[in-house]
């Protein structure tokens, strides 16, 4: 029996069609074959989630009870921030004379891994999925910065959501790099690793390039984090301070707590812009990893996300996942396919228009009403093979 096909129309003057990516919405676009090209993948079409979720809500209509809020984040962040706070208290007043290596090693292993923790609770926070009232949910996210040094959580907020709105979307989709990070990182191996070490500073540089005015809520941030610092400096110790700094550049930079910001949208493999990670650091990172699960449902929170897993499994087990962060890691840093340009993005025409023209069908795709010209696709194509890596 030949393989299905859909006809894809290349002009713009017909009326709406069926998304021939339906139902996974896998793209038919392919990673550069080449490893020595500075520039980012290109798609014609919008971010595939907001068409899942409507595939997925069709069949799976029990899904919307999945929607809510979880509590438990802000008691896991409160327990969280004592922790950091108690240990650079000891670190700073107590044990002054302990030898900078071993600060160093706490600041790795206890300070990194929970200032990546911190990282996922704003994330929660910036959703609303803490707690019904939006104010709450920014007031968890200022507990969480308390120990960060730098502020962050108002402007992770506002730029997360806008990353959502226009996922891969170049100019307006805050998360992806820069092209001057392209061109200095590029694949080279040790340029990567630095990259990797310093992610952190990339995040806050990436805002700035965006040239956008502080809102309120960030302004508030800023002053609540300085005078947080000016009293840890005052009633701690500034060496306190430092220890709370370095934790902080540890845990969103070469930690395997932070490898979910390379694993999510950098390109493994054709056709999928958006990763899953199903391995055992989602006990410690309140299911971080499942990332494609967040994009397709942002309403859903942590404790449940693993329930939409289960139930719309036919949607995500074809999908390729990673069962490891530090292999993530390493295979960036070791391939010369991966870099900063290792991301697909498209204009926001291509984004407007996969939206209105477009439709998610309720079943199988259908040909197209109108064929002014057009593009074969198969089965195959769509990637509809069940596909993972091994894990370290």
């Amino acid at each position: 029996m030949p393989p299905h096909t859909t006809d894809i129309p290349t002009s713009t003057h017909v009326a709406y069609r069926d998304d021939p990516r339906h139902p996974l919405y896998l793209g038919t676009w392919k990673q550069h074959p080449k490893p020595d090209t500075r520039d980012f993948v290109h798609d014609n079409l919008e971010e595939p989630h907001r068409k899942r979720q409507k595939a997925i809500l069709a069949k799976h209509p029990e899904v919307r009870q999945l929607y809510g809020n979880e509590p438990l984040t802000a008691v896991i962040g409160a327990a969280a921030t004592f922790v950091q706070l108690s240990a650079a208290y000891a670190i700073g007043c107590v044990w002054t004379d302990m030898h900078w290596t071993a600060v160093l090693a706490i600041a790795y292993l206890l300070g990194g891994t929970i200032s990546a923790l911190y990282g996922v609770i704003i994330h929660e926070a910036g959703h609303n999925l803490v707690f019904k009232r939006p104010l709450f949910n920014r007031l968890t996210g200022l507990m969480v910065n308390l120990p960060m040094v730098v502020p962050i959580s108002q402007s992770f907020r506002r730029y997360h959501l806008e990353h959502h709105q226009f996922q891969g979307v170049e100019g307006m989709d805050p998360d992806l790099p820069l092209d001057a990070e392209i061109d200095l990182i590029h694949n080279n191996p040790l340029l990567k690793t630095l990259w990797v070490f310093c992610y952190s500073a990339m995040y806050v540089v990436r805002g700035l390039a965006l040239k956008k005015q502080p809102q309120r809520w960030e302004l508030i941030n800023w002053a609540f984090i300085v005078s947080v610092d000016i009293l840890i400096a005052r009633y701690m110790s500034v060496r306190s301070l430092a220890y709370l700094a370095v934790s902080v550049f540890f845990g969103y930079g070469m930690h395997p707590g932070a490898a979910h910001f390379i694993q999510e949208h950098y390109i493994f493999r054709d056709g999928q812009e958006t990763y899953s990670y199903y391995g055992s650091g989602n006990i410690l990172y309140l299911n971080i990893g499942l990332h494609n699960e967040h994009h397709d449902f942002p309403q859903i929170p942590w404790t449940r996300i693993w329930k939409l897993r289960r139930i719309a499994t036919e949607f995500y087990d074809p999908l390729f996942a990673h069962t490891s962060w530090i292999n993530v890691i390493l295979h960036f840093i070791a391939s010369p396919m991966l870099g900063p340009q290792a991301r697909l993005v498209r204009s926001y025409e291509s984004h407007k228009t996969g939206r209105t023209e477009y439709k998610a069908p309720v079943s199988a795709p259908s040909a197209a009403r109108s064929v002014p010209a057009k593009t074969t696709i198969t089965n195959a194509s769509l990637g509809l093979k069940k596909r993972r890596d091994s894990g370290v």
